[in-house]
């Protein structure tokens, strides 16, 4: 049964709901960071200021959705990345400017707040981290932050610059760990550079380190990479990608994306990922890579939903995709939601209720146009599906949708141990359009309200 619950959250400061595409300017939903703690019992939302600039974080009641007292607000910030509830308040993965860095990219870092205050900032790249490797900035985060219960360690898997070293004026991306002190750790399941261009990040907690992560490079495959953080041949490839070079064709939402894309079984070591796919035919050479790496072309022009499942942070649940020269159909081994030619599928997210259910959603776009390469397709919003699947990947009875819901935030579960369990995530009563590019004649506005959204089995 699907709930919404619109505008009931005043913000306390305005907020754009929409944010730009990479390269298309084509509008994406502006991703407000939604955590809750395990049992469910206290809440925050974190959004980016409507000057783009300060990110403020606001209790919430996790039955009304309403705000307990005012936002923290953490000046400076330039984008909200990924939040972690506790029950004495929260961690925030955001970018900051700094003064000494050596740069005019913001930083990434994690803010700690405790009971109302600042409790420790760790920086996350900088002069400081990776010294030996290049000093790292993340004018764009675009990734996830996590936190493992058993091992009391939060991870960050997000994108980077870097502006000093071999790798200076290359995109890339790096996953850190910190302790609950604030302290980053200096593990080998930590990195400094990882995928190439990565424009799709997926990242779930583990109960230690390596946490599972998946990477979209833009060499034309996406990687489950937690064994080596990067787009080795030691991972596992769950898929064949038409890419360009700095783009990955947006299978985990592009920008603004990248979380609610794998989610951990509730009560199981497997995962269940969801992205984009506009499948893969006629594999070539990836000359630049060299042996093992292929590039394709795509089967369609507009995207489809596809799901694959692992029985643990390693492992994926059936065949890889294949990378053999000359092959015609490199997308057979695909678990696909949705299967057409016509219409296309944008924002794909997944949560998990248990064991053996989980919840994909999309957004339909009848009458897609789809000329960029790589990229992401404008056309006629035709509403916010839902098909729950079960551990396998299985459909699970008839999609749901709605055409005033969406998801432009983290799609959570709201108890760990609930008889009923409910999944909520953030979004803005608005009309969404996917018509135009920000600037090409699509209107941008700022609201002082959030909307809710909950399903429950």
């Amino acid at each position: 049964m699907l709930k919404s619950y619109p505008n009931v959250l005043d913000l306390g400061f305005d907020f754009n709901p929409v944010k730009p595409a990479y390269w298309t300017s084509l509008p994406h939903h502006r991703r407000t960071p939604f955590a809750v703690t395990v049992d469910g019992s206290v809440g925050y939302l974190a959004y980016l200021d409507g000057s783009e600039t300060d990110v403020h974080v606001i209790q919430i009641n996790t039955t009304s959705f309403t705000a307990i007292g005012k936002p923290v607000t953490i000046a400076g910030a330039k984008e909200a990345g990924g939040l972690i509830a506790h029950s004495d308040g929260f961690a925030l993965l955001t970018n900051i400017n700094e003064t000494n860095s050596g740069t005019d990219y913001p930083i990434p870092a994690l803010v700690r707040y405790q009971n109302g205050k600042e409790a420790w900032r760790t920086w996350l790249g900088g002069p400081d981290v990776d010294t030996s490797f290049g000093a790292a900035a993340s004018p764009d985060l675009n990734g996830d932050l996590v936190y493992s219960y058993n091992s009391s360690l939060y991870g960050a898997y997000f994108v980077v610059t870097d502006y000093t070293g071999d790798a200076a004026g290359h995109f890339g991306d790096s996953v850190k760990y910190i302790n609950l002190e604030g302290k980053l750790q200096d593990i080998p399941e930590a990195s400094a550079w990882g995928c190439s261009h990565n424009t799709g990040i997926a990242f779930e907690a583990a109960s230690a380190p390596p946490f599972a992560s998946i990477c979209a490079e833009d060499h034309g495959a996406i990687w489950l990479n937690t064994d080596n953080r990067g787009m080795s041949l030691t991972g596992v490839k769950i898929s064949g990608e038409n890419t360009t070079n700095g783009a990955s064709g947006e299978p985990m939402g592009g920008m603004s994306g990248s979380y609610s894309s794998l989610s951990k079984y509730a009560h199981s070591n497997a995962y269940i990922f969801a992205w984009a796919t506009r499948g893969c035919v006629d594999l070539t050479q990836d000359t630049w890579m060299g042996q093992g790496f292929t590039q394709c072309y795509p089967r369609t022009l507009n995207h489809n939903v596809a799901i694959a499942t692992f029985s643990d942070k390693y492992t994926l649940v059936g065949k890889p995709a294949i990378s053999t020269v000359g092959a015609k159909d490199g997308d057979s081994q695909l678990n696909l939601v949705t299967n057409s030619t016509t219409v296309d599928h944008a924002n794909v997210h997944v949560a998990s209720f248990s064991k053996n259910s989980a919840v994909v959603m999309w957004e339909q776009v009848n009458n897609p146009s789809c000329t960029n390469v790589a990229m992401g397709c404008s056309g006629e919003f035709a509403g916010t599906y839902f098909q729950e699947v079960d551990g396998s990947g299985n459909k699970v009875g008839a999609t749901i949708s709605s055409n005033s819901v969406y998801v432009a935030g983290d799609m959570t579960l709201m108890s760990y141990n609930a008889q009923k369990p409910k999944i909520c995530w953030p979004y803005v009563d608005m009309t969404w359009d996917l018509s135009k590019p920000l600037g090409g004649g699509l209107p941008t506005t700022t609201v002082s309200k959030m909307s809710f959204a909950c399903l429950e089995k």
